[in-house]
């Protein structure tokens, strides 16, 4: 249990690498499950399409939605969303960040599946078999056939051992020809991908350097202390069962009319470390108080006592005191 509870803890402390190994995991998962899965072309005009496209896209927005779910700083920003503005405002640029720290994250393995799936051609030659050109790649003077019938032909390019238009267009080159555009497709998504992930990562600091920075550091501050929240109530949780189980013995001991000789008396300095804990939250409906305090209404971002008690310090804008001035002596030195 102890090992488990250090890795547990080492992954709260990195949260981000985990995040990003999470996302790698997710993608190399995506690339495995697209190589398990087992693609059926329908081979009929009215399903081709729908059916190609649909296992290019479907994926992808579950594995999207997925990233979401399985990123701990959604329920963060919700909570900083929805919450009352109390004595703190909301920015919206920190919120802007978050989001968008998310959704580039959650974007890596729908991305992967679709590089993966153009790359690959089977999914594009069954959507988009009947949209060959006979006239460019067939036999143009092969003749009797309405359009229905053609379609109907087309549509068996990707079914190897039903097609039978062998006399209107060979299977090898229209399949070919389609793989040839998805493979393209794919290369160019990869390389769009790939410039927008660089813009974004090494271009957007270099414009708004302060902002970039300030989002930065609250959103992580809003994380630490989402988690340093937790982990006080969960201290005070596990002091006050303690007290409570204590209280319980020992209101039965004098029930059972058992006295006192059998039980250890706690120590001065051990009974002062668990009031400290509890730090004088002492009742169920005090703590039920405070958790409603702080969902409605979070301290200000201000550490100036002083300012606090005059209520100055309001929705996290800090006003300085004035303070004398001050001399300032300047030597000059040179090496001359």
């Amino acid at each position: 249990m102890d090992k488990f509870r250090m890795i547990f803890q080492f992954l709260q402390s990195n949260q981000e690498s985990f995040m990003n190994g999470i996302c790698g995991i997710m993608a190399l998962a995506s690339a495995q499950i697209y190589v398990a899965f087992d693609f059926k072309c329908p081979c009929l005009p009215s399903y081709n399409l729908a059916y190609g496209m649909g296992i290019l896209f479907v994926p992808p927005l579950v594995l999207f939605l997925l990233g979401f779910v399985m990123n701990n700083n959604v329920s963060m920003l919700a909570e900083e969303w929805k919450r009352p503005i109390g004595k703190r405002q909301k920015d919206p640029a920190v919120l802007r960040y978050m989001f968008c720290s998310m959704v580039q994250r959650a974007m890596i393995a729908p991305a992967v599946w679709i590089s993966v799936t153009l790359l690959d051609g089977d999914c594009f030659i069954c959507a988009f078999s009947t949209s060959v050109p006979v006239k460019k790649l067939g036999n143009d003077s092969y003749t009797g056939l309405s359009e229905k019938a053609m379609m109907r032909i087309l549509a068996r390019i990707p079914c190897e051992d039903i097609y039978n238009g062998h006399e209107l267009i060979s299977r090898q080159v229209a399949a070919r020809y389609l793989r040839c555009i998805s493979q393209a497709l794919g290369w160019s998504f990869v390389l769009l991908m790939t410039l927008s992930a660089f813009l974004v990562r090494s271009l957007r600091p270099c414009f708004t350097q302060a902002a970039f920075l300030k989002s930065k550091y609250w959103s992580h501050y809003i994380d630490i202390e989402r988690k340093l929240f937790d982990e006080t109530c969960t201290e005070h949780a596990k002091s006050f069962a303690k007290v409570c189980i204590q209280q319980f013995f020992e209101g039965m001991n004098k029930d059972l009319s058992m006295g006192h000789s059998h039980l250890s008396e706690k120590t001065p300095s051990e009974a002062g470390e668990e009031k400290e804990k509890l730090l004088g939250i002492l009742d169920q409906g005090t703590m039920n108080q405070l958790l409603k305090n702080w969902h409605k209404c979070k301290p200000p971002l201000c550490l100036n006592q002083e300012v606090l008690q005059n209520g100055s310090c309001w929705a996290g804008e800090i006003i300085h005191q004035p303070h004398p001035p001050k001399r300032q002596y300047v030597a000059y030195y040179s090496k001359v």
